[in-house]
Parts: C-alpha cells; structure tokens; sequence
C-alpha cells in the first residue's frame, strides 16, 4: 500500500494527543446504574496498521479468561496510561509491546484520535500506528489468549458492521458489531473501530 495512502489517513488525525480535561462531558458507550464518583481513568489503545503483502491489517487481541475486566473480549493492544509514559502514543505502544511482543521500533505513529469515554470510568485515547514487523506477534498468557488480524478492506465496508444490542432492566442499549473469521467484536473496540472507519477509511479506495 502506497505511501500517499498512509499520509491520506494521517491528514484524518490528530497530530498530537488532546487533552482530556473536560471528557466527563463525552458521552459514554454507556451509563452504570451508579454514577462514578471518581474521575475518569485515562487509557490508551493502539490501532495498529500492520503492514502484509496484500496490503494492511488490523490487529487484535482476545483478551485473557482469566482476567477480572472484560475476561474472553476481542480488543485493541492497551491499557491505562502510567505516569511513567511521556504521552497516549508511548502508552499505547509500551502495552501492545507487553501484550503481543510488538517491537515499538517497528511502529510509526500516525496520529490521534480523539478521546472516548466508557461507561466502565475510562478514557481511552486511539493511537494510529502503521507497524512494519518481520517477527510474528506472540500473545502474552497473563493478557492474551490469542493474536488475530483483519484486512483493512474489510473494517472500511460499511456493509460489515452491524448492531450488538443488549437488554439492561428494561433499557435497550447497542454498540457497533463487526463478524470476522470467527471473532466476534463488539463493544468499546468495535465503536472505535467504526470510528476509525468513518473518520479515516471511508473515502479512501481500499
């Protein structure tokens, strides 16, 4: 995939992270019963255009059963941001390093996303990375239970998506759906992903 093709997708982003100050306005992907009373925690997540010979992918974990938050889920490399990280790009880079053994060398960040609140206290700022990696991406037991990719082609049809709806006391709340190769993704990655799709993806020819 060409150059121009990467820079097109970059001109979509933001150049560097912002700020999160104020995100309590965001509006979640949904609300607990009982209102957090702590501020939101902030988080990164990385979108990794991994570079193949039929040109890009995505990739994705299948988070560990063992773990406590959204044990089993399809999610991007990420994780809170610690103070030790100069910034969401660092963060997101350092967890998909400790997740999948991506090599942050390998990676060249194209830009930011804008922040996006969940109804589970985070604040999760996308990185967009495009990722030239020889070695394959090796899951993390503790975190992971599975490496995957998704052609980008297939994350930019609008026709592939389509609506998670989940029933809470009465209250019909739905996310964004993706159906891939078995996995099925939904929730926070699967907005995010549509996200990225319509802010980045949908005017381009892929």
């Amino acid at each position: 995939m060409h150059d121009d093709f990467l820079v097109r997708i970059g001109g979509k982003l933001l150049d560097r992270p912002k700020p999160i100050e104020g995100a309590e306005l965001l509006v979640p992907d949904w609300l607990p019963d009982v209102p957090f009373n702590e501020p939101p925690v902030p988080a990164a997540v990385l979108i990794a255009l991994v570079a193949r010979p039929g040109g890009h992918s995505l990739l994705f974990t299948q988070r560990s059963l063992g773990l406590r938050a959204h044990s089993g889920q399809v999610s991007f490399p990420g994780g809170k941001i610690d103070e030790a990280d100069t910034d969401a790009g660092a963060a997101a880079l350092r967890e998909a390093n400790e997740e999948v053994g991506l090599n942050p060398k390998n990676a060249t960040i194209l830009g930011y996303m804008a922040p996006y609140q969940t109804g589970t206290n985070y604040v999760i700022t996308p990185v967009v990375a495009v990722v030239e990696q020889d070695e394959a991406f090796v899951a993390n037991p503790k975190e992971v239970d599975e490496v995957f990719e998704m052609p980008l082609a297939f994350a930019a049809r609008a026709q592939n998506y389509s609506r998670f709806v989940v029933r809470r006391e009465n209250v019909e709340l739905s996310t964004w759906q993706l159906d891939y190769g078995g996995y099925m993704i939904w929730g926070i990655t699967a907005n995010l992903t549509r996200l990225f799709r319509d802010l980045a993806l949908k005017e381009l020819d892929i």
